[in-house]
Parts: structure tokens; sequence; C-alpha cells
């Protein structure tokens, strides 16, 4: 069992600092904020996914009343707008912090 658990869970490297939504890299500005906004992705991602499906559920327990049926649908619309500002933001930080200005250590490698 404790094989089990060390493999769902990953251990924390040396310069690395374990929090609930995991492992937060801190040996230099570029991999922190690279850690960080990995992070921000994963839980704006899910909270998008949560809005959609809430907004489904609305549409389906709407029962035909068009009042219930329209706010499912901007939900839905409303989340899948938010995702794409959130894509598209990521997009320009790249764009423009490494190909634009050049800094150094703001490549952002998602994976």
């Amino acid at each position: 069992m404790n094989g089990l658990v060390k493999k769902v869970f990953a251990e924390c490297g040396k310069e690395e600092i374990e929090t609930a939504v995991g492992c937060i890299n801190v040996s230099n500005p570029s991999s922190f904020i690279t850690s960080i906004l990995k992070i921000a992705l994963g839980i704006g991602g899910g909270i998008a996914f949560f809005l959609m499906i809430l907004g489904i559920f609305q549409i389906i327990t709407s029962l035909g009343d068009p009042a219930k049926l329209n706010t499912g649908k901007e939900l839905i619309w409303s989340a899948i707008a938010g995702l794409l500002m959130i894509i598209f933001s990521v997009f320009l930080l790249q764009f423009i912090g490494v190909q634009v200005l050049k800094l150094p250590g703001w490549e952002i490698s998602i994976r």
C-alpha cells in the first residue's frame, strides 16, 4: 500500500515546496512563475469545466422554461469565453515577454 501512495503522490524535490495543489519550484524566479502559472491554469480550467457542467445541468432541468434554458446557455458560453481568455492571455504573455521583449527566464513550458 505504501508503494501505491508514493506512485500516486509525487514527492517534491530539494528546491520545491509541497502545497495542497502540487509542488512549487522556488529555485529561481522563472521556475517559480512557471509553477504558479501551471497551477493557476489547472485551477482555471477546472472552474471552467465545473461551470460548463453546471450550465448543462441547468439546461437539462429547465423543463422547457425559456428563462432557465437561456441561463444555462449563457453560463456555458461564459465558461467557454473565460477559458479562451485564459488561453489567449498565456499566449500573449509568451509572445510579448519572450519573442518581442526577449525577457530572460520567461520561457513557459506547460507540460
